[in-house]
């Protein structure tokens, strides 16, 4: 079926192979296109989701104007009952996977160049239309609060977290109002040849606080590698050390994720809730429950 697809859709219609690509959460149908010299990656998805993929294909192509190592975008469509989407390939695998088996300083270096794609991404200022960061994540921690009060998990000194987010939240007020790739992990890194190739998956992006993509240090790369996590801090700030309203800036996103985690795991994968809780502990103990700003393991 996905073969008789592809002829109809110019671009591939002289492809030499397909191979389906399994791996991800997300919904996309995701397809690798194999020509004589390239590769090409095709996602097929909802045709309900069209405007949205159209708005991450133009994000995709913001990033080209900022130089950005990240998939170029080719077309977009619908064919049938879907939509579809093309793009450029990054060869390599993913640094979840690869990067264990590098030393120490390839995975620094990895996350030094990593680091200062982030920083080029940020260069993308949200629309006017988009409302203040500040409004949208209190709006949205209010929720994920009475949602967690309600559900029966206790966290481990839950109040002292509470107390911790209730006397910084204020500090959100100030922050910029910038593109967020909103999934920016060891995950979702491509590394090959034992160094940095690219950053995959934007259909997270949101708009809001630079700071607050550094969550998912603390929550997923952090476990994997600490020497990417330390490199992608350095790297992001030109080789310099942070100063104490970032690590209080990234403390405080932290301790509001504790208590989104806990309901988001509660409503779609309630049988991982202990893995979650692991987790939890691990980066609330980085932070001795957040009497730390900077965590134990940056180094």
């Amino acid at each position: 079926m996905i073969e008789t697809l592809a002829k109809q859709i110019p671009i591939i219609s002289n492809f030499i192979d397909i191979v389906q690509i399994k791996k991800g959460f997300s919904a996309d149908e995701k397809y690798l296109i194999h020509f004589d010299n390239h590769k090409l990656l095709l996602r097929l998805f909802n045709l309900a989701e069209l405007e949205s993929k159209k708005i991450e294909y133009s994000i995709l192509k913001r990033m080209q104007d900022y130089n950005v190592m990240c998939s170029r975008p080719i077309t977009i469509g619908e064919i049938g009952n879907q939509g579809y989407m093309i793009t450029t390939y990054i060869e390599g695998k993913d640094a979840e996977e690869e990067i264990r088996n590098y030393t120490d300083q390839e995975q620094f270096s990895i996350g030094i160049e990593a680091g200062k794609e982030l920083k080029k991404m940020h260069q993308y200022v949200a629309p006017n239309h988009v409302s203040s960061w500040y409004s949208r994540k209190v709006e949205k921690h209010k929720k994920y609060m009475d949602a967690y009060l309600k559900c029966g998990v206790k966290v481990k000194n839950d109040q002292k977290i509470m107390d911790f987010i209730d006397n910084n939240i204020h500090l959100m007020k100030q922050r910029p109002n910038l593109f967020q790739h909103d999934d920016f992990h060891v995950g979702n890194i491509i590394v090959n040849n034992r160094g940095f190739s690219g950053v995959i998956d934007f259909n997270r992006y949101d708009w809001g606080d630079p700071i607050h993509e550094f969550l998912k240090i603390g929550i997923f790369s952090r476990e994997i590698s600490i020497p990417f996590s330390i490199g992608q801090i350095r790297g992001y700030f030109n080789n310099e050390e942070p100063d104490e309203y970032f690590w209080r800036m990234y403390s405080l996103y932290l301790a509001m994720c504790v208590f989104s985690s806990v309901v988001w795991t509660l409503k779609t994968i309630p049988d991982d809730m202990n893995k979650m809780l692991d987790k939890v502990y691990m980066f609330l103990e980085d932070h001795d429950y957040f009497s730390k700003l900077k965590p134990k393991w940056y180094i």
